[in-house]
């Protein structure tokens, strides 16, 4: 008796989510010593390419992102895509090891906290439903439904690389991320019909002279190459960290969206699986927000008691500590 093809999915999905995380590493490491060698990634610019540990992460990340390729052909996607909580903890892990990014005590209550609303969404996902050619896909990519979502991915995509990247990319988490997951959750939907091509492929029905085929894979390879540069450019600027859980949670709910959309994934589902799926995605989005409170409060370090602040023209400031450091220029005061 062979294994289910659901087992596979999750196995594949599982590994998918430990290589992926291991790649955020890698490629943080590998960005931190172009940054020191060049340009950084950050401000645009592309030195991270001479970096072998770059590559080794990037590596990683493909074989990553082949085995999770492999699971959407034999699990659903709102069963597959949950399981990258896994890379959560591998990267969070990592980095207070090898990047000395320390995960507090409620960073790791966040952790679980995102890994128990996985699992309630994997406890419960939909099975999936069958379809036997391309076209199919085709017809449940043109409904209007997902037409609608597709030009308002688009728009959001738009409106925050031209205005909110320029002036807000440096310092706000969500616009890189926001770009990664929007254009994430339709390379999902996108592999999602390619895998499906390939299997029927495989079976003996060939899906490689239908043109769907091949516009599927134009806009995979499309959106992977927008989210690998925007990636890139939020791993150079935030907390390694903190990039993985809120990238895992935006990813994750947009492309169940995306998925529920397009491939009706909730039709025929009670109200109480649907219910205790939405529950799953708060659970996630309350461990996200713990990461997030957490990561705020470390660089804060509370000031002695007592201390004694000056202002300097309003651009500086200096301790009593720093009192030795101050001067007084002849041209602000005039000797009397």
């Amino acid at each position: 008796m062979g294994v289910p093809e659901n087992t596979k999915g999750l196995i594949l999905a599982m590994a998918s989510s430990a290589f992926i995380g291991a790649s955020f590493i890698l490629k943080k490491k590998g960005l931190k010593r172009a940054g020191a060698a060049g340009t950084r990634a950050g401000v645009g610019g592309y030195t991270y390419l001479l970096e072998p540990l770059w590559w080794a992460g990037m590596i990683t990340m493909i074989v990553g992102e082949v085995a999770n390729f492999v699971a959407y052909v034999y699990a659903p996607a709102v069963l597959v895509t949950p399981l990258g909580a896994l890379s959560i903890i591998v990267s969070a892990v990592l980095a207070h090891f090898l990047l000395k990014e320390r995960i507090t005590k409620m960073g790791i209550v966040g952790c679980v906290t995102c890994i128990v609303g996985s699992v309630v969404i994997v406890i419960h996902a939909p099975q999936e439903h069958t379809l036997n050619s391309v076209e199919e896909i085709w017809v449940l990519a043109t409904q209007t439904a997902f037409l609608v979502y597709v030009v308002a991915t688009i728009s959001l995509v738009l409106v925050l690389v031209l205005h909110f990247e320029p002036q807000y990319g440096q310092t706000n988490l969500l616009v890189y991320l926001g770009i990664c997951s929007l254009m994430g959750s339709l390379t999902v939907v996108s592999i999602k019909a390619i895998g499906i091509a390939i299997k029927l492929t495989l079976e003996g029905v060939s899906q490689i002279a239908y043109p769907q085929t091949w516009f599927f894979l134009t806009v995979a390879i499309i959106c992977v190459v927008t989210q690998l540069n925007y990636l890139n450019k939020a791993l150079d600027t935030f907390n390694a960290a903190i990039v993985a859980p809120v990238y895992y949670v935006m990813f994750t709910t947009l492309t169940i969206i995306a998925s529920v959309i397009m491939f009706k994934d909730w039709s025929g589902q009670n109200v109480s699986s649907i219910a205790s799926e939405i529950c799953g995605f708060i659970t996630v989005l309350s461990g996200t927000i713990i990461l997030h409170a957490t990561r705020d409060q470390e660089p804060s370090a509370p000031q002695p008691q007592g201390t004694v602040t000056w202002y300097i023209r309003g651009d500086s400031v200096k301790s009593s500590e720093d009192e030795r450091l101050l001067t007084l220029q002849n041209s602000d005061y005039p000797e009397p």
